[in-house]
């Protein structure tokens, strides 16, 4: 902002800068900072637990998961055998009581209606069925 004073032959101007915003956002930045700080160098003690050879050798084995297929026609296939929609649940739930941590790997054809693969899901939670995932391939 320029302020000037008026004389009868020429105009005479002076150029100031109101440094009054600056100081204030720069109070405001630093007492952000300030405040901030301290919050970014405080660490949190934590005593994170160790594994033993025991968990190791148990984990170390990786379970084969159960295979399902569905193709595009409906069509539910767990290994080489084909199965009805009841049949299914009924097979996944005798799966289930057998090996309470098995994995069911769904892989659904490309061109297949969502709800076979819905009714899949549904099966495999009511068969007691928590670990489930999808098949999927690369580019």
């Amino acid at each position: 902002m320029a302020f000037g004073y008026f004389s009868d032959d020429e105009v005479h101007e002076s150029a100031d800068i109101n440094v009054t915003p600056l100081v204030d956002v720069m109070l405001v930045l630093l007492i952000v900072f300030m405040i901030t700080m301290p919050v970014l160098t405080h660490s949190i003690p934590l005593s994170l637990p160790t594994a033993t050879t025991a968990n190791a050798a148990q984990q170390s084995e990786p379970k084969s998961p159960l295979r399902l297929s569905v193709g595009a026609d409906g069509q539910y296939k767990l290994g080489d055998r084909t199965f009805s929609l009841a049949q299914l649940q009924n097979e996944l739930h005798l799966k289930a009581q057998a090996d309470p941590d098995v994995v069911l790997a769904i892989a659904a054809d490309k061109h297949v209606a969502y709800d076979y693969v819905a009714q899949v899901l549904s099966a495999a939670r009511d068969a007691g069925l928590v670990k489930v995932g999808f098949v999927t391939q690369d580019k």
